[in-house]
Order: C-alpha cells, then structure tokens, then sequence
C-alpha cells in the first residue's frame, strides 16, 4: 500500500459519522445497507451521508452497488486489513511478542469465541 492511501484511508475514518457509518456497514457484513437505511439508523440528514459515504468510497473503505433507485453500500474490510498490516509493518524488529497482542484482539473483535452451551441446553 502507497502511503497516500493510508493517508486517505485514515482521514476518511477521521470523523465521526464517517466512523460511525464504517463501523455500522462492517457489521452489517458483505450485503451491505442501503443509503436511507444508513440515514435512519445513524439518524444523518441525506445530504449530509452522501458526502460521507463519497469521501469513505473515494478512500476504498466501501462499495457502493446500484440497485434501481437505491444505492446499496457495503465495507469492504480487506481495505481495512491493508491499512492494518501497512501500519503495522516492520513494527516488531523481529520480535513477534510485541504484535500478537494486535493480533490476537483483531482476531477476537472479529470472530468471537462461540458461546457456551447452557447446562439446561446439554440436557435437553
């Protein structure tokens, strides 16, 4: 990744109701959310959303996919790991310690641990 895109990624997630909008389509996964949809949930004025979700497209964090009158956007969280990895690059100096605990947050964030069977769920 060229620095200019890092630069232009973290800007983009620079500002809270772009945070907030990446943040809400990471969690809606790959089939993304239409626009009034993100309006609605995170309470923005249209216009105001549709410059954020420009500036978010332009930096690559996101996808937008025309569906008749509707625009359907979606994170893209392989841009998201480019960024990671671009900053995290040769941070360790050959000691692998240091980053595992990165590592192993990122990986708990992203796929929690199954939860627990309850003891009643077992007998049943």
């Amino acid at each position: 990744m060229e620095s200019n895109a890092a630069i232009d990624r973290l800007s983009a997630l620079a500002q809270p109701g772009r945070l907030d909008v990446f943040r809400l389509l990471v969690r809606a996964g790959p089939d993304g959310i239409p626009a009034g949809e993100i309006a609605a949930t995170l309470g923005l004025a249209p216009n105001t959303l549709s410059s954020q979700l420009t500036i978010l497209v332009h930096a690559g964090l996101l996808t937008s996919t025309r569906e008749g009158r509707v625009i359907r956007y979606a994170a893209r969280p392989e841009a998201l790991s480019e960024l990671i990895v671009y900053l995290m690059e040769d941070c360790c100096g050959g000691r692998p310690e240091i980053c595992r605990p990165v590592e192993e947050a990122a990986r708990a964030a992203c796929c929690p641990p199954a939860k627990a069977k309850s003891r009643k769920a077992v007998r049943a």
